[in-house]
């Protein structure tokens, strides 16, 4: 055995226990920790021939990186509707790396990872209150679930078009509709081979809206005249968390052909809290659901999942089977979960999901989705009475999207952000609404109180003296 690995073995307690100490130092200080930072490292490209050793590996990393590693995980990080992690979720992060399990088969002789992430399927479908008729599973964020889900809705469409697109690839245009489509159903979309471009987009309501318009769509449907297509919906649009009216959408589904997707990457947690779960009203009719973990579930990167209907079983399995490989049995009769998503080696994804679950319940979670939902809305009526800011659209849950006051302050936007965000005690990011430039922040990590909310309100009163 190489000395140095032989070395980091014998003292492998101390090196876990380093590493302990400084994550909890970092953890305890992380309402102190800056959220932003514009020092650059010059990166080395020479690789050392003999080897640091785990200890001196780590004092690089502490001398290097470790000072310019920001508060994202922090209270007022509130940029990309970020979460934080749970202390559960820590743990269980920390045993899937410990044991490092590849999640496969949920028979045989292999190892039970996939048990225990079928296992936390079963608990999230419970906590979303949806039917257990979804065959769900872990992918790194929500791209990979938008696009796991897309690809069975791309074989859905083959198939009512006598076509098998997994196995002879695109021939034909597939006809997609949405209305405001999160840029990661876009990337999918190109990742498909379908093309970014090709969407048809739906209206939205009129006045301050981004939910599909009901009218509109169904117009679109009927002068398909019976082709098939897809319909990507949102729960939660990312600027405003603007909800498509899913009952609707189910009783055109009762009428016309059509594959539903729904992106609920974090809008789907409104299902936690007894006040808003109305908001998801009839979407367990999708034939498909993308919800992201590492959002308002609270646990670390890289963690979301899908949810696809039962029913379409055999669709998944032809769009993502290792069909070249017998020794991994028939995919319908073994069920292997590399046959239905897209990466083959996976680390147990679901561990860190399967401990928050069971520490805080549906209460926990409930707890955060409303305090969450009450700290935006304290901002947002903050943002509402200020002499200085605007609201771009009204506080629906956990995003609030707001600007600069008049419309001769457009220009100067993107400087007061940037002069926010340098200040270390918060960061938000940058978005247009309705052709206006304006500023997002968004509320879901389980730390955030409301002394962060008057910390930052502080400090952006502080930019106009």
């Amino acid at each position: 055995m190489n000395k140095l690995l032989q070395d980091d073995l014998k003292n492998l307690e101390l090196l876990l226990e380093s590493i302990k100490i400084q994550g909890i130092d970092y953890l305890n200080e992380l309402n102190d920790r800056y959220t932003s930072c514009n020092l650059v490292v010059k990166p080395t490209d020479k690789l050392t021939e003999t080897g640091l050793g785990g200890l001196e590996t780590l004092n690089l990393f502490n001398e290097k990186f470790e000072p310019l590693m920001v508060a994202s995980s922090g209270p007022r990080y509130w940029g990309f509707v970020t979460g934080g992690s749970t202390p559960a979720s820590i743990m269980g992060d920390m045993l899937a790396t410990f044991y490092d399990q590849n999640t496969q088969a949920l028979k045989g002789q292999g190892d039970i990872s996939a048990s225990i992430e079928n296992e936390t399927i079963q608990l999230l479908l419970d906590l979303f209150g949806l039917p257990t008729d979804f065959l769900g599973g872990f992918v790194t964020g929500a791209t990979m679930s938008n696009f796991t889900c897309l690809g069975v809705g791309r074989q859905w469409i083959g198939r009512q078009l006598g076509k098998d697109y997994a196995k002879e690839g695109l021939s034909g245009a597939i006809k997609i509709l949405s209305a405001v489509p999160h840029s990661s159903v876009v990337k999918s979309l190109s990742m498909l081979g379908i093309g970014s471009n090709n969407f048809d987009k739906v209206n939205v309501l009129k006045g301050n809206r981004e939910a599909i318009d009901i009218e509109d769509l169904e117009t679109r449907i009927k002068a398909l005249n019976g082709q098939p297509f897809i319909l990507i919906a949102n729960a939660g649009t990312v600027n405003t968390v603007d909800f498509d009216d899913f009952k609707a959408i189910a009783q055109l589904k009762a009428k016309y052909n059509f594959w539903l997707h729904i992106d609920a990457a974090f809008g789907g947690f409104a299902a936690c809290s007894p006040k808003y779960r109305s908001l998801l009203s009839g979407w367990e009719v999708a034939d498909s659901i993308t919800i992201d973990c590492h959002k308002w579930l609270n646990v670390p990167y890289e963690s979301a999942f899908f949810l696809i209907k039962e029913t379409h079983r055999v669709l998944q399995s032809e769009t993502y089977q290792n069909s070249n490989a017998p020794y991994l049995g028939d995919p319908l009769t073994n069920f292997n979960y590399l046959n239905f998503l897209p990466e083959n080696s996976r680390r147990l994804k679901a561990l860190p999901a399967w401990f928050t679950l069971n520490a805080y319940g549906k209460n926990g979670y409930s707890d955060i989705v409303e305090n969450s939902v009450e700290l935006a809305k304290q901002f947002g009526t903050y943002i509402q009475n200020s002499s200085n800011f605007e609201l771009l659209a009204p506080v629906r849950l956990n995003n609030v999207c707001f600007t600069l006051k008049g419309e001769e302050q457009q220009g100067s936007v993107s400087k007061f952000l940037q002069l926010l965000n340098e200040t270390g005690k918060v960061f938000m990011t940058p978005t247009v609404y309705q052709g206006k430039n304006g500023i997002r922040a968004a509320f879901v990590n389980w730390r955030t109180s409301k002394q962060d909310i008057e910390l930052v309100i502080k400090e952006m009163e502080g930019l106009f003296i």
